[in-house]
Protein backbone atom coordinates (compact mmCIF):
# COMPACT_ATOMS: atom_id res chain seq x y z
CA UNK A 1 0.00 0.00 0.00
CA UNK A 2 0.91 3.57 -1.19
CA UNK A 3 1.61 5.75 2.42
CA UNK A 4 2.70 9.28 3.42
CA UNK A 5 5.62 9.63 5.45
CA UNK A 6 5.04 8.76 8.68
CA UNK A 7 5.83 12.21 9.97
CA UNK A 8 3.63 13.80 7.13
CA UNK A 9 2.22 17.35 8.76
CA UNK A 10 -1.56 17.12 8.21
CA UNK A 11 -4.10 20.18 8.72
CA UNK A 12 -5.55 23.32 7.98
CA UNK A 13 -5.05 26.78 6.98
CA UNK A 14 -6.76 30.39 7.51
CA UNK A 15 -5.38 33.94 7.26
CA UNK A 16 -6.51 36.43 10.23
CA UNK A 17 -8.48 38.88 7.95
CA UNK A 18 -10.38 35.90 6.68
CA UNK A 19 -11.14 34.21 9.49
CA UNK A 20 -10.09 36.00 12.80
CA UNK A 21 -12.77 39.27 13.02
CA UNK A 22 -12.51 41.33 16.70
CA UNK A 23 -11.10 44.59 14.67
CA UNK A 24 -11.45 46.56 17.60
CA UNK A 25 -10.98 44.46 20.40
CA UNK A 26 -8.36 45.14 22.82
CA UNK A 27 -6.18 47.91 21.29
CA UNK A 28 -6.24 46.55 17.99
CA UNK A 29 -4.80 49.19 14.89
CA UNK A 30 -7.19 49.78 11.83
CA UNK A 31 -5.29 47.19 8.19
CA UNK A 32 -5.50 47.64 5.20
CA UNK A 33 -8.35 45.14 4.77
CA UNK A 34 -10.80 46.96 7.07
CA UNK A 35 -11.63 49.19 4.30
CA UNK A 36 -12.74 46.55 2.16
CA UNK A 37 -16.38 46.06 0.95
CA UNK A 38 -17.73 42.06 0.02
CA UNK A 39 -18.51 41.37 -3.55
CA UNK A 40 -19.67 38.37 -5.56
CA UNK A 41 -19.21 36.47 -8.65
CA UNK A 42 -19.97 39.07 -10.81
CA UNK A 43 -18.81 42.47 -8.76
CA UNK A 44 -15.75 43.24 -7.57
CA UNK A 45 -14.73 44.43 -3.71
CA UNK A 46 -14.51 47.84 -3.23
CA UNK A 47 -12.48 50.15 -1.18
CA UNK A 48 -14.48 53.10 -0.06
CA UNK A 49 -12.80 56.28 0.44
CA UNK A 50 -12.95 59.75 1.41
CA UNK A 51 -12.20 61.66 -1.56
CA UNK A 52 -10.15 65.26 -1.22
CA UNK A 53 -14.05 67.23 -1.83
CA UNK A 54 -15.00 65.72 1.53
CA UNK A 55 -17.66 63.21 -0.22
CA UNK A 56 -17.48 59.48 -0.48
CA UNK A 57 -16.18 57.02 -3.11
CA UNK A 58 -14.72 53.60 -3.66
CA UNK A 59 -12.43 52.08 -6.08
CA UNK A 60 -12.02 48.54 -6.92
CA UNK A 61 -9.56 46.66 -4.61
CA UNK A 62 -6.62 46.28 -6.97
CA UNK A 63 -7.01 49.74 -8.85
CA UNK A 64 -5.54 52.98 -7.92
CA UNK A 65 -6.67 55.02 -5.11
CA UNK A 66 -6.78 58.87 -6.20
CA UNK A 67 -4.98 62.04 -5.08
CA UNK A 68 -6.03 63.40 -2.20
CA UNK A 69 -8.33 60.32 -1.49
CA UNK A 70 -7.97 58.25 1.95
CA UNK A 71 -9.59 55.03 2.80
CA UNK A 72 -12.59 55.79 5.01
CA UNK A 73 -14.84 53.32 7.29
CA UNK A 74 -18.74 54.14 7.01
CA UNK A 75 -21.15 52.90 9.17
CA UNK A 76 -24.10 51.81 6.60
CA UNK A 77 -21.60 49.85 5.08
CA UNK A 78 -20.79 46.02 5.84
CA UNK A 79 -16.80 45.07 6.02
CA UNK A 80 -16.22 41.71 6.22
CA UNK A 81 -12.96 41.62 7.98
CA UNK A 82 -14.60 43.76 10.61
CA UNK A 83 -16.28 40.36 12.26
CA UNK A 84 -14.77 37.49 9.86
CA UNK A 85 -15.90 34.02 11.33
CA UNK A 86 -14.93 35.49 14.88
CA UNK A 87 -12.07 33.45 15.27
CA UNK A 88 -11.72 35.89 17.84
CA UNK A 89 -14.20 34.68 20.33
CA UNK A 90 -14.79 31.16 18.79
CA UNK A 91 -11.06 30.39 19.11
CA UNK A 92 -11.37 27.57 21.89
CA UNK A 93 -14.35 25.78 20.10
CA UNK A 94 -12.56 25.97 16.99
CA UNK A 95 -9.21 24.83 18.14
CA UNK A 96 -10.76 21.85 20.00
CA UNK A 97 -12.76 20.64 16.65
CA UNK A 98 -9.35 21.23 14.79
CA UNK A 99 -7.79 18.44 17.65
CA UNK A 100 -11.04 16.40 16.70
CA UNK A 101 -9.61 15.80 13.35
CA UNK A 102 -6.94 15.33 14.28
CA UNK A 103 -4.62 18.05 13.24
CA UNK A 104 -0.98 17.43 13.40
CA UNK A 105 -0.61 21.21 12.39
CA UNK A 106 -2.20 24.76 11.87
CA UNK A 107 -0.82 27.36 9.94
CA UNK A 108 -2.62 30.78 10.72
CA UNK A 109 -1.45 34.55 10.36
CA UNK A 110 -1.13 37.11 12.58
CA UNK A 111 -2.73 40.42 12.64
CA UNK A 112 0.08 43.22 12.20
CA UNK A 113 -2.18 45.49 13.54
CA UNK A 114 -2.99 43.81 16.26
CA UNK A 115 0.39 43.77 18.19
CA UNK A 116 1.46 47.04 16.74
CA UNK A 117 -1.96 49.46 16.31
CA UNK A 118 0.33 51.50 13.82
CA UNK A 119 2.93 49.68 12.76
CA UNK A 120 5.53 52.01 14.05
CA UNK A 121 5.34 52.16 17.31
CA UNK A 122 8.55 50.58 19.70
CA UNK A 123 6.17 48.89 22.30
CA UNK A 124 4.28 45.84 21.28
CA UNK A 125 0.57 45.82 22.45
CA UNK A 126 0.75 43.43 25.53
CA UNK A 127 -2.87 42.67 24.89
CA UNK A 128 -2.41 41.29 20.63
CA UNK A 129 1.04 39.31 21.94
CA UNK A 130 -1.43 37.79 24.97
CA UNK A 131 -3.93 36.43 22.49
CA UNK A 132 -1.98 34.71 20.43
CA UNK A 133 -0.13 32.89 23.23
CA UNK A 134 -3.36 31.85 24.04
CA UNK A 135 -3.89 30.45 20.69
CA UNK A 136 -0.29 28.74 20.40
CA UNK A 137 -0.48 27.73 23.75
CA UNK A 138 -4.22 25.68 23.40
CA UNK A 139 -2.99 24.23 19.85
CA UNK A 140 0.41 22.66 21.95
CA UNK A 141 -1.70 21.30 24.55
CA UNK A 142 -3.18 18.97 21.63
CA UNK A 143 0.18 18.16 20.08
CA UNK A 144 -0.89 20.66 17.42
CA UNK A 145 2.28 22.45 15.45
CA UNK A 146 1.50 25.72 15.15
CA UNK A 147 2.94 27.81 11.72
CA UNK A 148 2.42 30.71 11.82
CA UNK A 149 2.52 33.55 8.50
CA UNK A 150 4.09 36.63 9.21
CA UNK A 151 2.30 38.65 7.00
CA UNK A 152 -0.64 37.44 5.28
CA UNK A 153 -1.43 40.13 2.75
CA UNK A 154 -2.18 43.18 4.99
CA UNK A 155 -0.39 46.12 6.20
CA UNK A 156 -1.07 48.22 8.72
CA UNK A 157 -3.45 51.76 7.58
CA UNK A 158 -0.90 53.85 9.50
CA UNK A 159 2.02 52.60 7.56
CA UNK A 160 -0.07 52.72 4.39
CA UNK A 161 -0.64 56.70 4.75
CA UNK A 162 2.82 57.65 6.52
CA UNK A 163 5.22 55.46 3.63
CA UNK A 164 2.75 54.18 1.03
CA UNK A 165 2.97 50.71 2.40
CA UNK A 166 5.37 48.19 0.73
CA UNK A 167 6.62 51.03 -1.46
CA UNK A 168 8.10 52.79 1.23
CA UNK A 169 11.40 51.35 2.72
CA UNK A 170 10.82 52.25 5.69
CA UNK A 171 8.19 49.74 5.98
CA UNK A 172 11.11 47.09 6.14
CA UNK A 173 12.29 48.02 9.80
CA UNK A 174 8.69 48.07 10.75
CA UNK A 175 8.39 44.54 9.60
CA UNK A 176 11.53 43.30 10.76
CA UNK A 177 10.68 45.05 14.65
CA UNK A 178 7.44 43.37 14.35
CA UNK A 179 9.00 39.79 13.39
CA UNK A 180 11.52 40.27 15.86
CA UNK A 181 8.88 40.62 18.36
CA UNK A 182 7.03 37.52 17.77
CA UNK A 183 10.22 35.77 17.46
CA UNK A 184 11.57 37.04 20.94
CA UNK A 185 8.03 36.07 22.47
CA UNK A 186 6.81 32.37 20.94
CA UNK A 187 11.01 31.25 20.39
CA UNK A 188 10.52 28.42 22.37
CA UNK A 189 6.74 27.03 20.60
CA UNK A 190 6.85 27.70 17.08
CA UNK A 191 9.33 26.30 15.03
CA UNK A 192 8.10 27.16 11.42
CA UNK A 193 7.33 30.68 10.36
CA UNK A 194 6.04 31.86 7.14
CA UNK A 195 7.70 35.69 6.24
CA UNK A 196 4.66 36.37 3.78
CA UNK A 197 1.82 35.05 2.00
CA UNK A 198 1.44 34.59 -1.91
CA UNK A 199 4.18 37.06 -2.67
CA UNK A 200 3.70 36.69 -6.17
CA UNK A 201 -0.14 37.22 -6.33
CA UNK A 202 -0.30 40.79 -4.29
CA UNK A 203 -1.57 43.79 -5.87
CA UNK A 204 -4.04 46.63 -4.40
CA UNK A 205 -4.19 48.84 -1.53
CA UNK A 206 -5.32 46.22 0.65
CA UNK A 207 -2.79 43.92 0.20
CA UNK A 208 0.32 46.15 0.09
CA UNK A 209 -0.80 49.58 1.25
CA UNK A 210 0.31 51.23 -2.00
CA UNK A 211 -1.84 53.62 -3.44
CA UNK A 212 -0.70 52.88 -7.01
CA UNK A 213 -1.09 49.79 -8.76
CA UNK A 214 1.66 50.79 -11.68
CA UNK A 215 4.05 47.67 -12.39
CA UNK A 216 6.91 50.45 -10.79
CA UNK A 217 5.54 50.95 -7.67
CA UNK A 218 4.17 47.17 -7.77
CA UNK A 219 7.97 45.69 -7.88
CA UNK A 220 9.89 48.38 -5.99
CA UNK A 221 6.97 47.44 -3.21
CA UNK A 222 7.81 43.59 -3.89
CA UNK A 223 11.62 44.20 -3.59
CA UNK A 224 11.45 45.81 -0.29
CA UNK A 225 9.63 42.43 0.72
CA UNK A 226 12.51 40.35 -0.37
CA UNK A 227 15.04 42.76 1.65
CA UNK A 228 12.31 42.22 5.00
CA UNK A 229 12.02 38.47 4.74
CA UNK A 230 15.54 38.05 4.37
CA UNK A 231 16.69 40.52 7.23
CA UNK A 232 13.04 38.60 9.23
CA UNK A 233 15.25 35.00 8.53
CA UNK A 234 18.50 36.64 9.97
CA UNK A 235 17.10 37.76 12.74
CA UNK A 236 14.81 34.52 13.52
CA UNK A 237 17.84 32.44 13.46
CA UNK A 238 19.94 34.71 15.43
CA UNK A 239 17.00 34.27 18.03
CA UNK A 240 15.35 30.75 17.53
CA UNK A 241 18.30 28.67 16.21
CA UNK A 242 17.09 25.36 14.26
CA UNK A 243 13.70 26.54 13.17
CA UNK A 244 12.35 26.68 9.37
CA UNK A 245 11.55 29.51 7.46
CA UNK A 246 9.47 30.00 4.48
CA UNK A 247 7.61 31.95 2.18
CA UNK A 248 4.24 31.05 0.53
CA UNK A 249 3.52 31.39 -2.94
CA UNK A 250 0.61 31.53 -5.57
CA UNK A 251 1.44 28.48 -8.32
CA UNK A 252 -1.52 26.73 -9.49
CA UNK A 253 -0.48 25.69 -12.73
CA UNK A 254 -0.93 26.60 -16.35
CA UNK A 255 -0.18 24.64 -20.10
CA UNK A 256 0.19 25.79 -23.22
CA UNK A 257 -3.34 25.85 -24.93
CA UNK A 258 -2.09 24.24 -28.26
CA UNK A 259 1.51 22.17 -28.92
CA UNK A 260 1.86 25.39 -31.36
CA UNK A 261 5.51 26.26 -30.52
CA UNK A 262 4.60 30.00 -29.72
CA UNK A 263 1.74 28.98 -27.37
CA UNK A 264 4.42 26.46 -25.88
CA UNK A 265 6.84 29.50 -25.06
CA UNK A 266 4.22 31.94 -24.48
CA UNK A 267 3.27 29.65 -21.26
CA UNK A 268 7.22 29.31 -20.51
CA UNK A 269 7.76 32.83 -20.07
CA UNK A 270 4.18 33.22 -18.26
CA UNK A 271 5.34 30.95 -15.88
CA UNK A 272 8.82 32.37 -15.39
CA UNK A 273 6.98 35.36 -13.94
CA UNK A 274 5.30 33.84 -11.56
CA UNK A 275 8.46 31.59 -10.55
CA UNK A 276 10.66 35.05 -10.55
CA UNK A 277 9.62 35.79 -7.06
CA UNK A 278 10.64 32.18 -5.90
CA UNK A 279 13.51 32.26 -7.45
CA UNK A 280 14.87 35.44 -5.54
CA UNK A 281 13.77 34.13 -2.17
CA UNK A 282 15.01 30.74 -2.32
CA UNK A 283 18.61 31.26 -4.86
CA UNK A 284 19.38 34.15 -3.38
CA UNK A 285 19.12 36.71 -6.35
CA UNK A 286 17.67 38.35 -9.42
CA UNK A 287 17.83 35.74 -11.97
CA UNK A 288 18.85 37.51 -15.63
CA UNK A 289 15.57 36.92 -17.10
CA UNK A 290 13.75 39.53 -14.64
CA UNK A 291 16.01 42.02 -17.22
CA UNK A 292 13.66 41.74 -19.45
CA UNK A 293 10.91 41.47 -17.88
CA UNK A 294 11.69 44.93 -16.04
CA UNK A 295 12.59 46.16 -19.37
CA UNK A 296 8.93 45.67 -21.07
CA UNK A 297 7.31 47.24 -17.54
CA UNK A 298 9.64 49.71 -17.34
CA UNK A 299 10.46 49.39 -14.33
CA UNK A 300 13.54 50.66 -13.00
CA UNK A 301 14.28 48.98 -9.20
CA UNK A 302 16.45 50.86 -6.48
CA UNK A 303 18.36 48.15 -5.50
CA UNK A 304 21.25 48.49 -3.02
CA UNK A 305 24.30 46.19 -3.10
CA UNK A 306 23.41 45.61 0.77
CA UNK A 307 20.24 44.35 -0.27
CA UNK A 308 21.33 41.95 -3.12
CA UNK A 309 23.86 40.67 0.05
CA UNK A 310 20.88 40.15 2.23
CA UNK A 311 18.73 38.27 -0.22
CA UNK A 312 21.67 35.85 -1.13
CA UNK A 313 22.62 35.11 2.43
CA UNK A 314 19.22 34.35 4.04
CA UNK A 315 17.42 32.35 1.53
CA UNK A 316 14.49 29.98 2.83
CA UNK A 317 14.75 26.51 4.16
CA UNK A 318 11.80 25.54 2.33
CA UNK A 319 9.10 26.66 0.01
CA UNK A 320 4.97 26.23 0.43
CA UNK A 321 2.31 27.44 -2.15
CA UNK A 322 -1.04 27.15 -2.98
CA UNK A 323 -2.57 25.00 -5.42
CA UNK A 324 -6.24 25.34 -6.52
CA UNK A 325 -6.90 25.03 -10.18
CA UNK A 326 -5.18 25.19 -13.37
CA UNK A 327 -5.72 27.07 -16.38
CA UNK A 328 -3.83 27.46 -20.06
CA UNK A 329 -2.30 30.39 -21.65
CA UNK A 330 -1.32 30.68 -25.95
CA UNK A 331 0.20 33.60 -27.39
CA UNK A 332 -2.20 35.64 -27.50
CA UNK A 333 -3.84 35.29 -24.06
CA UNK A 334 -4.59 38.68 -22.17
CA UNK A 335 -3.62 37.78 -18.94
CA UNK A 336 -1.37 39.00 -16.19
CA UNK A 337 1.22 36.38 -14.85
CA UNK A 338 -0.91 34.98 -12.44
CA UNK A 339 -3.88 34.17 -15.04
CA UNK A 340 -4.58 31.93 -18.04
CA UNK A 341 -7.98 31.03 -20.17
CA UNK A 342 -10.26 28.27 -18.70
CA UNK A 343 -9.60 24.54 -19.52
CA UNK A 344 -11.62 22.98 -22.04
CA UNK A 345 -10.88 19.78 -20.75
CA UNK A 346 -11.52 20.57 -17.36
CA UNK A 347 -14.79 20.46 -15.27
CA UNK A 348 -14.97 23.85 -13.05
CA UNK A 349 -16.13 24.85 -9.79
CA UNK A 350 -19.03 26.74 -8.81
CA UNK A 351 -16.81 29.77 -9.04
CA UNK A 352 -15.14 29.11 -12.58
CA UNK A 353 -12.09 27.46 -11.47
CA UNK A 354 -11.02 24.37 -13.24
CA UNK A 355 -10.83 20.92 -10.78
CA UNK A 356 -7.14 19.82 -12.08
CA UNK A 357 -5.81 17.04 -9.50
CA UNK A 358 -2.93 15.56 -11.67
CA UNK A 359 -1.89 19.22 -12.14
CA UNK A 360 -1.11 19.42 -8.22
CA UNK A 361 1.77 16.40 -8.98
CA UNK A 362 2.93 18.32 -11.91
CA UNK A 363 3.52 21.41 -10.19
CA UNK A 364 5.30 19.73 -7.07
CA UNK A 365 7.45 17.53 -9.44
CA UNK A 366 8.53 21.32 -11.27
CA UNK A 367 9.07 23.19 -8.12
CA UNK A 368 11.12 20.26 -6.57
CA UNK A 369 13.43 19.78 -9.81
CA UNK A 370 13.82 23.53 -9.18
CA UNK A 371 14.92 24.20 -6.42
CA UNK A 372 15.64 21.02 -4.48
CA UNK A 373 14.07 22.33 -1.21
CA UNK A 374 11.47 20.64 0.80
CA UNK A 375 7.93 21.79 -0.43
CA UNK A 376 4.90 22.00 1.92
CA UNK A 377 1.13 22.19 0.23
CA UNK A 378 -0.38 25.03 2.35
CA UNK A 379 -3.30 26.06 0.55
CA UNK A 380 -5.76 23.91 -1.63
CA UNK A 381 -9.42 23.61 -2.00
CA UNK A 382 -12.33 24.28 -3.23
CA UNK A 383 -15.02 27.49 -2.90
CA UNK A 384 -18.87 25.56 -2.87
CA UNK A 385 -22.03 26.81 -1.66
CA UNK A 386 -23.10 24.19 1.23
CA UNK A 387 -26.65 23.41 2.23
CA UNK A 388 -27.35 23.45 5.75
CA UNK A 389 -30.02 20.60 6.75
CA UNK A 390 -31.26 19.57 9.94
CA UNK A 391 -27.70 20.41 11.29
CA UNK A 392 -26.19 18.03 8.88
CA UNK A 393 -23.79 19.48 5.53
CA UNK A 394 -23.49 16.62 2.91
CA UNK A 395 -20.39 17.90 0.77
CA UNK A 396 -19.23 15.35 -1.01
CA UNK A 397 -17.72 17.68 -3.90
CA UNK A 398 -15.44 18.71 -1.44
CA UNK A 399 -14.35 15.08 -1.01
CA UNK A 400 -13.54 14.19 -3.80
CA UNK A 401 -11.99 17.19 -4.69
CA UNK A 402 -10.00 16.77 -1.86
CA UNK A 403 -9.11 12.87 -1.95
CA UNK A 404 -8.41 13.07 -5.53
CA UNK A 405 -5.61 16.24 -5.44
CA UNK A 406 -4.35 13.95 -1.78
CA UNK A 407 -3.81 11.05 -4.13
CA UNK A 408 -1.45 12.70 -6.76
CA UNK A 409 0.12 13.96 -3.93
CA UNK A 410 1.20 10.91 -2.80
CA UNK A 411 2.26 10.15 -5.81
CA UNK A 412 4.07 12.86 -6.41
CA UNK A 413 6.14 11.94 -2.94
CA UNK A 414 5.93 7.63 -3.01
CA UNK A 415 6.40 7.42 -6.57
CA UNK A 416 8.42 10.54 -7.71
CA UNK A 417 10.31 10.88 -4.68
CA UNK A 418 9.61 14.69 -4.14
CA UNK A 419 10.32 15.86 -0.60
CA UNK A 420 6.48 17.29 0.51
CA UNK A 421 6.21 17.51 4.11
CA UNK A 422 2.93 18.61 5.20
CA UNK A 423 -0.91 19.68 3.35
CA UNK A 424 -2.66 22.18 4.91
CA UNK A 425 -6.72 22.61 3.65
CA UNK A 426 -7.06 26.37 3.27
CA UNK A 427 -10.19 27.10 5.21
CA UNK A 428 -10.17 24.56 7.18
CA UNK A 429 -13.05 26.44 8.94
CA UNK A 430 -15.51 28.29 7.30
CA UNK A 431 -14.01 32.49 6.09
CA UNK A 432 -14.81 34.70 4.08
CA UNK A 433 -13.22 34.63 0.78
CA UNK A 434 -10.46 37.16 -0.50
CA UNK A 435 -11.56 37.65 -3.82
CA UNK A 436 -15.31 38.25 -3.51
CA UNK A 437 -15.91 38.99 0.29
CA UNK A 438 -18.51 36.51 -0.18
CA UNK A 439 -19.46 33.97 2.46
CA UNK A 440 -21.40 31.50 0.77
CA UNK A 441 -18.28 30.47 -1.45
CA UNK A 442 -17.52 27.81 1.29
CA UNK A 443 -14.29 26.33 2.11
CA UNK A 444 -14.33 24.38 4.98
CA UNK A 445 -14.22 21.02 7.11
CA UNK A 446 -16.30 23.43 9.29
CA UNK A 447 -19.54 24.88 8.63
CA UNK A 448 -19.91 28.37 10.00
CA UNK A 449 -24.16 29.71 10.08
CA UNK A 450 -23.39 33.25 8.65
CA UNK A 451 -24.71 34.74 5.46
CA UNK A 452 -23.07 37.32 2.86
CA UNK A 453 -23.92 40.16 4.63
CA UNK A 454 -22.59 38.62 8.22
CA UNK A 455 -25.87 37.86 9.61
CA UNK A 456 -26.03 34.53 11.46
CA UNK A 457 -25.20 32.63 15.08
CA UNK A 458 -22.13 32.08 13.95
CA UNK A 459 -22.87 28.54 15.23
CA UNK A 460 -20.04 25.28 14.33
CA UNK A 461 -21.27 22.38 12.59
CA UNK A 462 -19.29 19.35 11.13
CA UNK A 463 -19.95 18.94 7.01
CA UNK A 464 -19.14 15.10 5.79
CA UNK A 465 -15.51 16.27 5.02
CA UNK A 466 -15.05 16.86 8.26
CA UNK A 467 -15.50 13.18 9.30
CA UNK A 468 -14.10 11.88 6.46
CA UNK A 469 -10.33 14.32 6.68
CA UNK A 470 -10.53 12.91 10.50
CA UNK A 471 -10.03 9.66 9.11
CA UNK A 472 -7.95 10.40 6.56
CA UNK A 473 -5.18 11.76 9.12
CA UNK A 474 -6.21 8.61 11.60
CA UNK A 475 -4.83 6.28 8.65
CA UNK A 476 -2.17 8.77 7.46
CA UNK A 477 -3.56 8.91 4.21
CA UNK A 478 -3.63 5.51 3.38
CA UNK A 479 -7.19 5.92 3.04
CA UNK A 480 -8.29 8.38 1.13
CA UNK A 481 -11.51 6.41 -0.49
CA UNK A 482 -15.32 8.08 -0.19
Amino acid sequence: MIRFPKDFLWGGATACFQYEGGYKEKGRGLSSHDFETAGDIDKERQITLKLNNGTRGSIDYRDSIPDGAIPYIYDDIYYPSHQATDFYHHWKEDIALFAEMGFKVYRFSISWSRIFPNGDEEKANEDGLKFYEMIIDELLKYNIEPMITICHDEVPFHLCELYDGWAGRETIGCYVNYATTLFNRFKDKVRYWITFNEINNLGGYAQMGTHKQDSQTRYQAVHHMFVASAKAISQGKKIMGDIKFGAMFALSEIYPATCNPEDVFATYCKRREALFFVDVMARGSYPNYTKDIFNKKDVKLKVSEEDRNLIKKHTLDFISFSYYRSSIVSAGSKVDHMGGDPNPYLKKTQWGAGIDPLGIRYCLNEIYDRYQKPLFVIENGMGAVDILENGKIHDYYRIKYVAEHLKQLRDAIVIDKVLCFGYTMWGCTDLISLASGQMKKRYGFIYVDMNDYGQGSLQRYRKDSFYWYKKVIKTNGSDLTF
